[in-house]
C-alpha cells in the first residue's frame, strides 16, 4: 500500500494551537531550501595504476516511494523480499570513464534504463568493474569495460545480495564468484496472514549475558523460516562471456574468500539454531576451506551461537575469530584466540594469540605472537616484516608492534605505545600497495616503510609523510602540508621514488579536488577534477574555529559561523545555535585536543544547524563536549555536570565576543546529541529552546550499557537514573521539539523512546513538539521528510528563539 504523505504530528503546544495536527510535507524557507535542494557531484573511484577514473553518480536524496517498498527485518537485516537486496542502499544512477591525464568524461554505454547501480568492484587487472543492477524483480551481475566504457550484463535477476557484496572476482580476471538464489527456492511466509502453531518460547540456562538492545531481531518461526530462506544462495562461477557453472550447492554462505593465489576458497556458513536476542553474526557458523575445484579441504572453523558474552567493550568470544588470508602469501590463514577465555574482567600475562596455518592444512597451526592486550589488526609485508596491533578500551591504550613472521612464537618489538585518543601524538598509518596476488601488503623499500599522518597539532592540522626505518626504528619527515588557508588529504603514495602523491585539497569555498603532488618538487600541483562549490550563496560567511576553556581548566573548541556581511565592530547581538555530540575520554589532554580545520569545505546538510547562518544566526558547530573520567573514575559518573559546564563554557567563550543575546540560546543534537540537548534543557537554565532527533531519554530500556557505559543498570542504578531525561521530565520546562524517524534501525534508540518521553512531558505540562518521520531509519534520507524537518526546525526556531 502505498504511503500517504502526511506526517503524525502530536504536541501540546503547537503552531496551530491544536494537540495534533495533520500536517502536509512543508518545504523550509528560500535561503534554506536553496542550500539543501543541490545537485551532488560524483563521487570518484580510481584504479590501482591511476590511469582510469569511474564517476559514480546518485541524486542528493532517495525520496518517500524510494522507501515505501516491501521491507523484511530478520535478524539485524533489513530486506528486500522481492529484489533480494538491502532496502537501504542508496543507488547510483549513471556511470563515467574518464582517462586521469584527460579532461573528457566519457558517457558509459549500455546500461540498464533507469539504472539501480551497487556494489561496484575492480578486477585484479583493472580493466573490468563488476557492478549489480536492481530491477523491479531482482539484481543482475553486470561488467563494465574500462577502456571502451561499455556495459554488459552477465546474469539475469537472479543474484542474491541480501548479505551485502554477491560477488567477488577470481585471480584470472575472467571468472567470478557469484551468489545466486536457489532455483527450487521456496515462497516467503507473510506473518501476518499465517497462524502460528504455537506460542513463543525462549529460555535462559542462567549463565549471565550483557547484550545490548538491539534491533531487528528474529521473532518466532516464520521470521526463521524467511531468514534462511532469504540468505540462502547457490554459488556459481560465471565467466565474462556469461556462462554460469554451478560451484556450490545451496546453503546459508556468509562469506566467501579466495586465497591470494586463488586456488582456494574459505567459506563460511551460517548455521542453526538462530537467535532471538543477538543478530546473525552472532549465529553459529561453519567455516570450510576448498580448492578451485570445489573440493573439500578441510574444516577450519566451528562458531557455536554466542547469544553468552562476558561484560566489557574488550569482551570477545571463545575460539578462533578474525580468521583471514594472509595477503603476503599465496594460501597461509592467519586467526586469534583469546588466552583470558575472551572476559576482560579476567587477569591475564596475555590476552590474545596470533596463529599461523598453512594451507591444505595436514599440519597444526602454529603460534606467530601473543599479546598483552586485545589484538585490533595486522598489516603484512613480507616474509620478515609485519606489524601488528592491539588495544584496550578502559585505558584508551593501543600499541603498534613490530614482528618478523618468520620467527613464530617471537616476543614483538614495540614501536608505538599511546593512548588511542590522543590525536596530537598520532604517528599516522603505514601505507599498503598491491602486490602480485592483488593483495595490499606494507609498502616496502629496502628496508623502508612510510607512514600518512593527519597531522593535527595545537596549531591546527598539518597532514605529513614520514619514511621509517625497520632496522634503526627512526622516522624521516619527507613532507608536511604547510596550508594554512586550505585543507590537505593525503590519499596515497604513488611513486615512492620519484614523490609523486595524490592529494585531496579543499577551502571553506572550495569543494574538495583531487591533485598529484610531487613532494621532491616544491609547487608541483597537478590538478585531476575540478568539483565545483554547490553552496556559492554561503561563500562570505565567516567561518573560524574557536578555541576556549570550561571552568576545570579544559581545553574546548568548535567552529563559529557568523552571517555574511556581519559587522565585527557594531557586534550585533544574534541568536545562538549550538550543535554538539559528547564523547567521553579517559585524560583531560586528550579530551582538549582539536581535530577542526576551519578550512574544511562548509558543507550544509540536514545533520547540523549550518544553514540558519543564513537567517540571521550566529551558529556554532560541533561544539566540543567532552565527558571525562580519569583514573578509576567513569566519565558517566559526572555526566550532567560536565555536560552544564560545556555548555556553560561554550555560551560564554561566543558572548565574550560581543556577538550574541545569551538569552536567545538554543541547543541541538541528534542519537546521542539529542540525549545530551534532552538532559541539557532540564538541568540548566542556560537555553530557550532545543531540537532533539532520535535520540534514547530513558536509560532503563538500555540496561546492558550504552554508549561509552560498559557497567549494566544493576552496578549502576544511579547513573542510569540520573542521566535519563524521562526520569526527570518533571523539571523539563523549555520549549523542545522532539524528531526520530518512524523506523529507527539504531541499537538503543527505538522510536518508543521519543514517544514515551514525549506522552511523559505531555502529562506533566512540558511545552515539546513531536515529529514522527514516515519510513525514516537512524539517519534521515528521504527529500521530502528532509525539507519537511528543515521546515520544522526553521518554524520552531523562530518561535522559540528569534521571536
Amino acid at each position: 500500500m502505498k504511503l500517504k504523505v502526511t506526517l503524525l504530528l502530536l504536541l501540546n503546544f503547537g503552531f496551530f494551537g491544536f494537540a495534533q495536527e495533520n500536517l502536509t510535507y512543508q518545504k523550509p524557507s528560500k535561503s534554506i531550501l536553496d542550500l539543501a535542494d543541490y545537485e551532488r557531484a560524483p563521487s570518484v573511484s580510481m584504479d590501482t595504476k591511476k590511469e582510469y577514473m569511474l564517476l559514480s553518480y546518485r541524486n542528493t536524496y532517495k525520496t518517500l516511494d524510494d522507501l515505501n517498498q516491501e521491507e523484511l527485518r530478520l535478524a539485524g537485516l533489513r530486506i528486500n523480499p522481492v529484489t533480494n537486496i538491502s532496502s537501504t542502499v542508496t543507488y547510483i544512477n549513471n556511470l563515467k570513464v574518464r582517462k586521469i591525464s584527460s579532461t573528457d568524461e566519457i558517457q558509459v554505454t549500455g546500461l540498464p534504463d533507469n539504472p539501480k547501480i551497487s556494489n561496484v568492484l575492480w578486477s585484479p587487472n583493472d580493466k573490468k568493474i563488476l557492478f549489480s543492477h536492481t530491477t523491479k524483480s531482482g539484481v543482475e551481475l553486470w561488467v563494465l569495460d574500462v577502456a571502451t566504457a561499455k556495459a554488459t550484463r552477465l546474469t539475469e535477476a537472479t543474484v542474491n545480495a541480501n548479505l551485502g557484496n554477491p560477488f567477488n572476482w577470481f585471480l584470472d580476471n575472467e571468472t567470478i564468484l557469484v551468489k545466486m538464489l536457489p532455483k527450487n527456492r521456496q515462497p516467503l511466509l507473510d506473518s501476518k496472514k499465517d497462524l502460528p502453531t504455537g506460542p513463543i518460547v525462549s529460555n535462559t540456562s542462567g549463565e549471565k549475558s550483557q547484550n545490548r538492545t538491539y534491533p531487528d531481531m528474529l521473532k518466532n518461526k516464520n521470521d526463521e523460516i524467511n531468514f534462511e530462506n532469504s540468505v540462502t544462495s547457490e554459488l556459481y562461477k560465471v565467466n565474462l562471456n556469461g556462462t554460469a557453472t554451478l560451484f556450490k550447492e545451496a546453503s546459508m554462505f556468509a562469506g566467501e574468500r579466495i586465497s591470494p593465489d586463488g586456488n582456494y576458497i574459505m567459506l563460511t556458513t551460517i548455521q542453526k539454531p538462530f537467535s532471538y536476542v543477538v543478530p546473525l553474526n552472532r549465529f553459529p557458523s561453519k567455516t570450510i576451506v576448498y580448492d578451485i575445484r570445489g573440493k573439500e579441504i578441510k574444516t577450519v572453523n566451528e562458531v557455536p551461537l554466542n547469544e553468552i558474552i562476558p561484560k566489557g567493550f574488550m569482551a570477545v568470544r571463545k575460539g578462533k575469530r578474525e580468521m583471514s588470508w594472509r595477503n603476503d602469501k599465496p594460501a597461509t590463514l592467519a586467526y586469534v584466540t583469546a588466552l583470558d577465555e575472551g572476559n576482560p574482567a579476567n587477569k591475564a600475562d596475555f590476552r590474545d594469540e596470533v596463529f599461523l596455518w598453512d594451507a591444505p592444512f595436514t599440519n597444526d597451526p602454529i603460534t606467530l605472537v601473543k599479546l598483552p592486550q586485545r589484538f585490533s589488526g595486522i598489516t603484512w609485508g613480507n616474509d620478515n616484516i609485519a606489524i601488528v596491533s592491539d588495544e584496550w578500551y578502559d585505558t584508551r591504550n593501543v600499541k603498534t608492534y613490530l614482528i618478523n613472521p618468520s620467527t613464530p612464537g617471537q616476543e614483538p618489538k614495540l614501536l608505538t605505545d599511546r593512548n588511542s585518543q590522543d590525536v596530537y601524538s598520532d604517528p599516522g598509518t603505514f601505507e599498503t600497495r598491491k602486490n602480485e596476488y592483488n593483495k595490499y601488503v606494507l609498502a616496502l623499500e629496502k628496508d623502508n616503510a612510510y607512514r600518512i599522518g593527519e597531522g593535527y597539532t595545537k596549531e591546527g592540522q598539518f597532514p605529513f609523510i614520514d619514511e621509517f626505518n625497520f632496522k634503526t626504528l627512526k622516522n624521516k619527515r619527507l613532507y608536511t602540508s604547510s596550508y594554512k588557508d586550505k585543507k590537505e588529504d593525503l590519499i596515497e603514495i604513488e611513486d615512492f621514488k620519484t614523490g609523486k602523491v595524490l592529494v585531496q585539497i579543499q577551502s571553506k569555498n572550495d569543494y574538495p579536488n583531487y591533485y598529484f603532488r610531487n613532494i621532491k618538487k616544491q609547487n608541483s600541483l597537478t590538478p585531476i577534477t575540478a568539483f565545483k562549490n554547490p553552496f556559492e550563496s554561503i561563500k562570505n560567511v565567516s567561518k573560524e574555529v574557536i578555541k576556549y576553556k570550561r571552568k576545570d581548566g579544559v581545553e574546548l573548541s568548535g567552529t563559529l559561523y557568523l552571517p555574511a556581511g556581519y559587522d565585527k565592530v557594531k557586534k550585533e547581538k544574534l541568536p545562538l545555535l549550538i550543535w554538539a555530540y559528547p564523547a567521553e575520554y579517559k585524560d583531560k589532554n586528550s579530551a582538549g585536543q582539536s581535530t577542526q580545520n576551519p578550512n574544511e569545505f562548509t558543507f550544509p546538510y540536514y545533520g547540523s544547524f549550518v544553514y540558519w547562518v543564513t537567517k540571521g544566526y550566529v551558529v556554532l558547530d560541533d561544539a566540543a563536549f567532552p565527558i571525562i573520567g580519569e583514573g578509576t573514575t567513569e566519565p558517566n559518573d559526572n555526566f550532567i555536570s560536565q555536560l552544564v559546564d560545556n555548555a556553560e563554557a561554550a555560551i560564554n567563550a561566543v558572548d565574550a565576543l560581543g556577538y550574541i543575546n545569551r538569552k536567545k540560546v538554543a541547543i541541538g543534537g541528534h542519537s546521542y546529541g539529542a540525549f545530551m540537548t534532552a538532559n541539557l534543557l532540564t538541568h540548566s537554565n542556560l537555553f530557550a529552546c532545543g531540537i532533539a532527533r532520535s535520540g534514547a531519554y530513558n536509560r532503563t530500556l538500555t540496561p546492558f550499557g550504552f554508549q561509552s557505559e560498559q557497567r549494566n543498570y544493576w552496578e549502576a542504578p544511579e547513573v542510569y537514573n540520573t542521566m535519563s531525561p524521562f526520569m526527570n521530565a518533571d523539571k523539563m520546562k523549555t520549549p523542545l521539539l522532539l524528531v526520530h524517524g518512524e523506523a529507527d534501525n539504531n541499537p538503543g534508540t527505538f522510536t518508543l523512546q521519543t514517544e514515551r518521553y514525549f506522552q511523559a512531558l505531555k502529562g506533566l505540562g512540558a511545552p515539546a513538539r513531536m515529529v514522527i518521520l514516515p519510513k525514516e531509519a537512524h539517519g534521515y534520507v528521504a527529500k521530502e521528510n528532509i525539507l519537511h524537518l528543515l521546515w520544522e526546525q526553521d518554524q520552531f526556531l523562530e518561535k522559540y528563539l528569534k521571536n
